[in-house]
């Protein structure tokens, strides 16, 4: 599945020390960079939370039921909706909102599979305009740090 994103953060923490759920989804979407200082009710992470409830049931969700069930106004929703589809995470299906994929494994390979290919597209860039200025490769050498 090729999804057209602009931004998704990468936020490389510590995985929580016990398996609890609630901690691993907090990590997850702290992962993903869903929490921001502006944030302050958790409005993203709460949204994830209800679009990953509605994925289970194989459900999308309207912008107003999620107002609604959070009890946040439907411009806060969107807000975050938009970050979230951008980010690659969720997609709108007949003006509802559901995760990307059926499941957080699947979708942790779908955005690896994007980053790899943005990755593909700008060593290819790079080896153009390198070959253009006639700039040479270099060979490093792999030194262990003491």
């Amino acid at each position: 599945m090729i999804t057209e994103f602009k931004k998704l953060t990468i936020v490389r923490i510590r995985k929580p020390a016990q398996k609890l759920i609630n901690k691993d989804l907090q990590w997850f979407c702290r992962s993903l960079g869903l929490f921001s200082t502006r944030d302050k009710n958790s409005s993203s992470f709460r949204i994830f939370i209800e679009l990953l409830k509605a994925t289970k049931q194989h459900r999308p969700i309207s912008s107003d039921e999620l107002a609604y069930r959070l009890n946040l106004s439907r411009g806060t929703i969107v807000h975050h909706l938009t970050n979230l589809i951008s980010s690659g995470l969720v997609i709108v299906e007949n003006g509802k909102y559901i995760l990307r994929v059926s499941n957080l494994e699947e979708l942790v390979d779908e955005i690896k599979r994007d980053t790899e290919n943005v990755f593909q597209n700008l060593k290819a860039i790079a080896r153009d305009i390198d070959t253009e200025l006639g700039l040479e490769k270099r060979d490093y050498e792999t030194t262990e740090i003491v």
